[in-house]
């Protein structure tokens, strides 16, 4: 490569404008998905009040069936030539406006839906809502491609990172305001919703938080994707896409990763269990956001805080370091919780809430990081094969990520709630729509929602003690992608 490329190279190529307004897009696309990801699970056992088995079965279903789709749109996507508006960019827009009006019905069932009915019902929208968050993650994908300077893109995808943990938090902002005015124990409320598609007061509150979340969230996607610029260059060459599943499998970096996420998404069980001890604590969903901001805002100062610490040690340093970390900052903060429900005093629950924060940290490197090793890799595999797989990477990865996902996903209703359960939720009712929880149920709670996502963060990190593609290595891979890319401009 000649000086002049290489200057070119490592420029700045992202505007700040366009920056901003892709950030904001990707914040209010995370806004979408954390409000069915992070409510749909309640949604399901307060309002639909679903039997444990039949939860379980929706989310085996909803796990497996969408995997098979997604198994051809990600090759579609990987297909696609990279045309005057880019690759990503086009499907990202043009999927705004479904992925927001399938949000919606997420939470909303046709008054006398029950039983097989109502369970194909949920069960489609919910594969529906999988597809177009596969085509929607497009937007995720242009962080890859808008700058050709290895440290701005890493830049782009700090912030992208940044930008999308706390998007996913802002659902439970929206859902707090309107618990607010439309309070669960409302009588004229509870009275009025009864009976019809929107089922109870709690049915009322993620119906207006999703409806919110989709109108801001079409708007912002649109604007953002309309501004961003697509700057890397592909091969136009058309391949059998089922050998870059191949390509990836051979590749023993993205091995790391598989396994890693394999291991990571079994914390599927404390995420579950959030909502729930939001409800048994405080008494009303609406008021996870107690738990939930802590957790955001240690998670965004986490981010950057990790930022700044790659200027002094690799990511794969750091990521090991955080699931050391993360076992050690649950397990006090479960100490320090099962204190305070044991004894009620309030100095034990502000210092709670301060070990929310200090497990938020950790979240900072788990959000951040992995974006950062999939980038590098695909990278690696562009060197080898002169191919870019950015929707067929996430697929492969997610091989492992259904297997422990789904086992998660099964196993938690079951532990939950029901005949057997170990944590013994008890499930509202139209003459107790406030259920109190007891102080075992509480702990249990507590239990899967600390030590359980701390043992599963801290192996997550020990695959990467095999992880060589740091420092020197990266930066000759990403040097030799460049050449390759412009071996592809001169051949044009």
């Amino acid at each position: 490569m000649n000086n002049t490329t290489l200057n070119s190279e490592n420029g700045k190529h992202v505007k700040t404008g366009e920056f901003i307004l892709y950030l904001m897009g990707v914040f209010f696309y995370t806004t979408m998905t954390g409000m069915v990801g992070g409510n749909r699970n309640a949604y399901l056992v307060n309002v639909l009040r679903l039997p444990e088995e039949q939860t379980s079965l929706f989310n085996i279903l909803t796990a497996v069936i969408p995997f098979i789709l997604n198994s051809f749109i990600v090759m579609y996507i990987d297909g696609r030539k990279m045309g005057k508006s880019g690759k990503f960019r086009p499907i990202a827009m043009l999927v705004a406006v479904p992925m927001a009006i399938v949000m919606m019905l997420s939470f909303w069932a046709p008054e006398g839906l029950s039983g097989t009915i109502l369970m194909i019902y949920i069960v489609t929208l919910a594969v529906l809502w999988a597809v177009f968050c596969t085509f929607g993650n497009s937007i995720n994908m242009v962080a890859n491609v808008m700058t050709p300077n290895l440290k701005e893109r890493d830049h782009v995808l700090s912030f992208r990172s940044i930008s999308s943990a706390v998007g996913n938090s802002a659902p439970v902002v929206i859902l707090l305001v309107i618990g607010l005015i439309w309070k669960k124990d409302n009588p004229e409320l509870i009275n009025a919703v009864a009976g019809t598609s929107i089922r109870s007061v709690e049915g009322l509150q993620y119906i207006i938080s999703a409806g919110l979340c989709g109108v801001v969230g079409i708007i912002t996607v649109l604007l953002g994707m309309k501004m961003v610029r697509e700057r890397t260059v592909y091969t136009a060459e058309k391949k059998n896409p089922l050998i870059g599943f191949v390509d990836i499998i051979k590749n023993k970096y993205a091995w790391t990763i598989i396994i890693s996420e394999f291991l990571k998404s079994f914390r599927g069980i404390a995420t579950y269990m959030e909502a729930f001890i939001a409800a048994a604590v405080l008494g009303d969903i609406s008021k996870k956001i107690l738990f939930v901001l802590p957790v955001g805002i240690g998670t965004a100062v986490g981010m950057l805080v990790i930022n700044f610490l790659l200027k002094k040690f690799d990511a794969r340093q750091l990521y090991i370091a955080s699931g050391i970390y993360s076992v050690c900052a649950n397990s006090i903060a479960f100490g320090v919780g099962y204190a305070y429900f044991k004894t009620g005093t309030a100095i034990l629950q502000i210092i709670f809430i301060a070990f929310l924060f200090l497990i938020g940290l950790q979240f900072g490197a788990s959000n951040l990081l992995p974006s950062m090793f999939q980038a590098d890799v695909l990278e690696d595999i562009e060197v080898k094969t002169g191919k870019r797989f950015d929707a067929s990477f996430p697929f492969v990865i997610g091989i492992g990520t259904l297997i422990s996902g789904t086992i998660a996903s099964a196993v938690a209703p079951l532990i939950l709630y029901g005949e057997g359960s170990i944590i013994g939720y008890i499930q509202p009712s139209d003459l107790d729509p406030t259920p109190i929880q007891s102080l075992d149920t509480k702990i249990t709670l507590l239990f899967f929602y600390t030590i359980m996502h701390g043992i599963m963060m801290f192996l997550a990190g020990v695959p990467f003690f095999f992880y060589k593609l740091t420092g020197k290595t990266k930066e000759d891979i990403h040097n030799a992608v460049i050449a390759q890319r412009e071996s592809l401009k001169d051949a044009e």
